[in-house]
């Protein structure tokens, strides 16, 4: 059985499907982005997205309205594949010529500077280059982010699975004690006693559950390790 990688793009897609509406998301946007035009269109105003990194006055009808996503949906994927959701200024890999070309391809079509780019990568790509799949965001406003481009190859398809364990702490028990359960049962029987019992294969699983549990936490505390929920928008290395 062949499995497919993971386009997060599409993942995305479906979280915000479950979470709004498309009408709803996009009133919501065209009310930042006219509420925006509105108030620097007063005399004697000061803009307060001027110059700041949370927000961009894009024009709302030349947005791909598909690419819009809440901060909620972005949130959610990179708790649910331990992604990490920082500051372009973090990232170590490369943007490529053609996230770039996009890039200025907006800011001559809305004829404004885009700031505050974000990028929502695995934890290694913000140390070193790697081939996993980046999206680049920019802030549209009140937690709207705007999706400019992906590159790189899409996540191994069996990765959420493979993260499931560090989402939460209930996760991670469930895990260890799956495994020792496991380990438990390869002991050939009668190993420690001629007879057979229930009993010695629960020593023998209770055992085996301190000792992975034992690496479990050393691995934990001397990496610096941490569950999805605290580092999708953690700069720290030890979140």
């Amino acid at each position: 059985m062949v499995f497919k990688n993971t386009d997060i793009e599409h993942q995305l897609d479906v979280q915000r499907n479950k979470q709004k509406s498309e009408d709803k998301i996009l009133e919501e946007v065209r009310f930042i982005l006219s509420d925006n035009f509105e108030q620097e269109a007063q005399p004697n105003h000061v803009p307060k997205t001027k110059n700041t990194s949370d927000s961009n006055d894009f024009d709302f009808d030349l947005l791909e309205t598909n690419r819009i996503y809440h901060i909620d949906q972005i949130k959610k994927i990179c708790i649910d594949y331990r992604l990490r959701f920082l500051d372009r200024k973090y990232f170590k890999g490369k943007v490529p010529e053609k996230a770039t070309s996009k890039i200025r391809d907006l800011e001559t079509i809305h004829n404004i500077e885009i700031r505050g780019f974000k990028i929502m990568a695995p934890s290694k790509l913000f140390k070193l280059e790697d081939k996993d799949d980046p999206l680049l965001f920019a802030p549209i406003g009140n937690d709207y982010f705007y999706l400019i481009d992906k590159w790189g190859n899409d996540l191994h398809p069996l990765r959420k699975l493979l993260v499931w364990p560090f989402k939460n702490i209930v996760n991670l028990t469930f895990f260890v004690f799956l495994i020792s359960y496991l380990v438990a049962l390869m002991v050939p029987n009668n190993l420690f006693s001629k007879n057979d019992s229930l009993g010695e294969f629960f020593i023998i699983f209770f055992f085996m559950f301190k000792c992975i549990a034992s690496v479990v936490i050393f691995y934990g505390f001397a990496l610096g390790k941490n569950f999805n929920p605290a580092i999708w928008n953690s700069k720290y290395f030890n979140a």
